[in-house]
C-alpha cells in the first residue's frame, strides 16, 4: 500500500471532488473522462469520488433529454465505467438522466466493484430563467417514499432518496447524496441524510457562474457541513457545458464541519480533482457531545438505510506508526491560534472583550468599584490586568480601585519585578510591593521545614502566602481577587491548590497558553503604543517561569516551567484533540508526527504525551473547585459547564495505549 495513503485506522477518508473535461451530448467522451479521473482519483487514496451533475449527458443538453438514443447511451456509459472501474476500491458517484416508467429523473448513480450500488434522484427542481428542470425532469419528491428499482445492464438497483451507502473498513462512515438544488432549499435532505448517520454528504451539481455566486457557494457548502455535523463534497459542472446563456466554472469544494479543506480552481477546461482527507472519527465525536443532534435523531421522520453494500476502501490500517504519511487536510500545530494574522487579531479582539466584558458583568453585579491582583510580570497577570483595565473603562470606573501587588520571593527576577513597576506606573495603575519572604520564612518555623530543602512545601508556602495577601487586602479595600491563570495550567494542575489556583473571578480561565502572549502583542499593537507596547512586548518574550526557586549566584532562573512539565506547544495541541476532539492517544501522538516532524522526536512526543494524561486526570479535582470565569473558546473546563469528569477517575486506559506506543517504537 503506499505509504502516502491516510490510516483508516484512524477514522480518516480521502475524499475526491472530480470536474471531467466533457462536451455536451457526447456521452462516449464523457464516459471515457469519467473513467480516467475516476482512476486517477483512486491511485491517489481516495475511496469516495463524486462527480458533477448529469455529467455523462452534460447539463445542458436541454430537450435532447427527451431522446430515447441519448438516455441509452447514457445508462450502456453508467455499465462502461461501472466495468471499467471494477478492480478499484472506490465508491464513485456520477450524474445521468435516468426514465422509469415514461418519467425522466435527474440521478445519482452510484458505482462500485463493476455494479450500479443505488440510484438517488433529485428532489427540488429549479424553475429559473437559466433552469428549468422541471421541463424535462419529474422530482423526487413526486415518488412513492419507498424504495424502488432500476434496471441498469443486467442487474436491477435500489432507487430512492433514503439511500446510504456504508463504507466496511471505517467504522460508522456512511455516504449519502443530495443534488446541486437540494442544497439550496429551505430544507436541504442532507438533513435527514445526516440525521440517519450519513457522515459524508456528497452533491454532484451544476451551479452557474455569476458574480459574487461562488462565495454565496461557498458558505452554503461550508455551513452546511457545520449544521449536519458532516464532510460536504460538491463537484460542479465545468466550462465544457453550453455556454449560450450561462456560464459554468466546475468549482469543486470540499468542507468539514464548518471548515473548507480544499477547494478547486474555476474555469478550468481540463479535467481537474480536488483532493482532502476528512476525519471520520471527529464528526462522529462531534455528533456525540452534540444534544441538539441527539434529540433531532430521536423525532426525526425514519428513513430506510441500505446499509448492506459494503465498500471495500483503498485504505487499510498501518501497523507502523513510523511509516511517512501524508494527509491532505490542514492540521494547526497551534489549534488554538489561527495562522492567518488577519484572523488571529480578529479572535484576539472578540477574547479580548468577552473576557472584559465578563469582569465587568461581575463587577457591576457585585457593586464593587475595588479589585485586588498579583502582577508578576509575566504573561497572565498581565493579560488579566489588561483585560482589568478594559473592564474598568467599559464602566467608566477610576483606575484608583485597581489594586496590583507585586510580591517579590526567592526566585523573583529583576526583570519580571522591572517589568510589573513600569507597566503599572505606565498605565496609571497603583503598585504596592509586599515581599513575601519574612512571611514565608516564619510559616517555615512554624511548621518546622527546612528553608534549604526546595521541595513542594517550599514552593507552595510561598504561592499560598501570595493568595492570602491578595485576599486580605481585597477585604480591606471592599472588593475582590481577580485570578490570573490560563487554560493551559488548569488542563496540567500547574498551579497551587487554594493559592494561584483560587480567585474570585478568573478572566483567564478560558485562553490557552499558546494564546495569552498573542493578545498580549494584540493589544500592545492595538490599544497602545509607545513605552506601553515596549514593556508588554518585552512581557510576551519573557520565560515562563512561576519564579519559587531561588535564583543562581549570578541572578538567573533555575526553573523554567516547560522544562519540568513540558513544551506549552505541545500540551495546547494534545488538549485540543484530546478534550475538543475525543481522539485517543494512538491517533493524538499520529497527528503530533504530523505536525512537529523534525522538531520533536518521537520518543519526547510521548514523553510529554504520557505527561499531559497523567497531569490531566490527576489534577481533575482542582478543576472541580475552580472560580467562575468566562468561557472564551471551543475548549472550557469549567465543573459547571462544558467538563464534567470524575476526580478520581482512572486513567489506566489511555496509559496503556501510551505504553503499547513506546514498545511500537522501541
Amino acid at each position: 500500500m503506499p505509504t502516502n495513503f491516510p490510516p483508516a485506522e484512524f477514522g480518516f477518508v480521502r475524499v475526491a471532488a472530480c470536474v471531467p473535461e466533457h462536451r455536451v451530448a457526447h456521452v462516449d467522451f464523457n464516459a471515457q473522462k469519467t473513467i480516467e479521473l475516476a482512476q486517477q482519483a483512486a491511485q491517489q487514496g481516495a475511496c469516495v469520488a463524486v462527480f458533477p451533475e448529469l455529467g455523462i449527458t452534460g447539463y445542458t443538453a436541454a430537450d435532447l433529454f427527451y431522446q430515447s438514443h441519448l438516455l441509452q447511451a447514457a445508462k450502456q456509459a453508467l455499465v462502461q465505467i461501472a466495468t471499467a472501474l471494477q478492480h478499484h476500491s472506490i465508491l464513485v458517484v456520477v450524474g445521468a438522466p435516468l426514465e422509469i416508467d415514461g418519467r425522466i429523473y435527474n440521478c445519482a448513480v452510484a458505482l462500485n466493484g463493476g455494479a450500479v450500488l443505488g440510484v438517488v434522484p433529485k428532489q427540488y427542481l429549479p424553475t429559473t430563467q437559466e433552469y428549468y428542470e422541471k421541463r424535462w425532469f419529474t422530482s423526487a419528491l413526486s415518488i412513492h417514499p419507498s424504495l424502488s428499482q432500476i434496471h441498469i445492464g443486467h442487474s436491477m438497483a435500489p432507487f430512492g432518496t433514503n439511500i446510504l451507502f456504508q463504507l466496511s473498513d471505517v467504522p460508522n462512515c456512511k455516504v449519502g447524496i443530495e443534488i446541486c438544488e437540494d442544497l439550496w432549499a429551505v430544507n436541504p435532505p442532507s438533513g435527514d441524510l445526516a440525521l440517519a448517520g450519513a457522515t459524508i454528504i456528497l452533491n454532484p451539481s451544476a451551479s452557474d457562474e455569476l458574480l459574487g455566486k461562488a462565495d454565496y457557494r461557498r458558505e452554503l457548502v461550508r455551513s452546511q457541513s457545520a449544521r449536519c455535523l458532516s464532510a460536504y463534497v460538491y463537484a460542479g459542472s465545468g466550462p465544457g457545458e453550453s455556454t449560450t446563456d450561462v456560464v459554468f466554472g466546475g468549482h469543486a469544494l470540499i468542507a468539514e464541519n464548518g471548515g473548507i479543506l480544499a477547494e478547486s480552481d474555476r474555469f478550468n477546461f481540463e479535467s481537474h480533482l480536488t483532493l482532502a482527507d476528512v476525519d471520520i472519527d471527529r464528526l462522529n465525536h462531534e455528533r456525540r457531545s452534540n444534544s441538539s443532534f441527539s434529540f433531532a435523531g430521536a423525532i426525526t421522520k425514519e428513513m430506510c438505510v441500505l446499509g448492506t453494500h459494503q465498500i471495500e476502501s483503498a485504505q487499510s490500517p498501518i501497523s507502523n506508526l513510523q511509516s511517512p504519511i501524508s494527509l491532505l487536510r490542514p492540521i494547526n500545530r497551534m489549534p488554538f491560534v489561527p495562522s492567518n494574522k488577519t484572523q488571529r487579531e480578529a479572535n484576539c479582539r472578540e477574547i479580548f472583550a468577552i473576557q472584559s466584558t465578563a469582569l465587568a458583568k461581575r463587577l457591576r453585579h457585585t457593586g464593587t468599584k475595588n479589585v485586588t491582583i498579583g502582577l508578576s510580570g509575566g504573561l497572565d497577570s498581565t493579560l488579566a490586568l489588561l483585560v482589568i483595565l478594559k473592564a474598568y473603562d467599559k464602566l467608566k470606573l477610576p483606575l484608583s480601585g485597581i489594586h496590583a501587588i507585586t510580591m517579590p520571593g526567592f526566585g523573583t527576577t529583576a526583570r519580571t519585578k522591572s517589568n510589573a513597576v513600569k507597566l503599572a506606573e505606565l498605565l496609571g495603575v497603583s503598585l504596592q510591593t509586599i515581599s513575601i519572604a519574612d512571611a514565608v520564612r516564619q510559616h517555615f518555623k512554624d511548621i518546622g521545614h527546612d528553608e534549604a530543602n526546595h521541595d513542594v512545601v517550599y514552593e507552595n508556602a510561598q504561592a499560598r502566602e501570595r493568595t492570602q495577601i491578595l485576599m486580605d487586602v481585597a477585604n480591606q479595600v471592599g472588593g475582590f481577587v481577580v485570578g490570573t491563570g490560563d487554560l493551559s495550567e488548569l488542563a496540567l494542575g500547574w498551579m497551587t491548590f487554594n493559592a494561584d489556583h483560587m480567585s474570585m473571578y478568573h478572566v483567564n480561565a478560558g485562553v490557552p497558553k499558546t494564546l495569552v502572549r498573542y493578545i498580549i502583542e494584540w493589544v500592545a499593537e492595538s490599544e497602545f503604543g509607545g513605552e506601553v507596547s515596549t514593556v508588554l512586548r518585552d512581557i510576551a518574550d519573557t520565560p515562563i517561569t512561576p519564579e519559587l526557586l531561588p535564583l543562581d549566584d549570578k541572578g538567573n532562573l533555575q526553573q523554567q516551567t516547560e522544562e519540568t512539565i513540558g513544551p506549552y506547544i505541545l500540551h495546547d495541541f494534545f488538549l485540543y484533540q484530546i478534550i475538543r476532539n475525543g481522539f485517543a492517544p494512538r491517533k493524538v501522538f499520529f497527528l503530533a508526527q504530523q505536525v512537529f516532524a523534525g522538531e520533536y522526536a518521537d520518543a519526547v512526543l510521548l514523553k510529554w504525551l504520557r505527561n499531559f494524561y497523567k497531569r490531566f486526570w490527576a489534577n481533575q479535582f482542582k478543576r472541580s473547585v475552580m472560580p467562575d470565569g468566562p468561557k472564551v473558546g471551543s475548549v472550557a473546563l469549567s465543573p459547571r459547564g462544558d467538563w464534567r469528569m470524575p476526580s478520581d477517575a482512572s486513567v489506566a486506559l489511555w496509559m496503556r495505549e501510551v505504553d503499547e506506543l513506546e514498545k511500537t517504537l522501541s
